[in-house]
């Protein structure tokens, strides 16, 4: 018996439904690798968000490319996200945690070591806020009470 706990692979094919042309579907393929490398960019820089981005290359694969959909849904890190998006509308809580933090990290370093405008020091403490506010009002399936 394997130590190494491995995620089962499953086919996610019944759920696309490729567009009948050609040319659109190599621009939901196109939309789908930008949109995934948005995501993964997102992944290291906490102003752009990393889930959004993976729900969109999710849909534009799902309209292009039994292949890519696939091995996106089944990706270690990011298919559980979208899986638990997909089928809860939730975002697991540690993600939660992990982006707030690093929210909070990033735009307060910016507003005291980088910018030295107050109005902008302001303008970013509050877009910060917005954005942390609208990412906790997301449901957590698995919140401790």
């Amino acid at each position: 018996m394997s130590l190494n706990k491995s995620r089962e692979r499953r086919d996610y094919s019944h759920e696309v439904r490729k567009h009948r042309l050609l040319w659109v579907r190599l621009a939901f393929a196109a939309l789908g690798t930008l949109f995934l490398l948005l995501g993964i960019i997102g992944v290291f820089l906490p102003v752009l968000p990393t889930t959004p981005f993976l729900l969109l290359a999710t849909a534009c694969y799902a309209r292009s490319s039994r292949r890519f959909y696939n091995w996106l849904m089944n990706h270690p890190a990011f298919g559980p996200l979208i899986v638990e998006w997909r089928t809860y509308r939730s975002i697991p809580w540690k993600i939660k945690l992990v982006a707030v933090a690093t929210m909070l990290l990033t735009f307060g370093s910016s507003i005291l070591f980088f910018i030295h405008d107050g109005r902008l020091q302001s303008a970013l403490a509050i877009f910060g806020l917005i954005m942390a506010i609208w990412l906790y009002r997301i449901p957590s399936r698995d919140r401790p009470l």
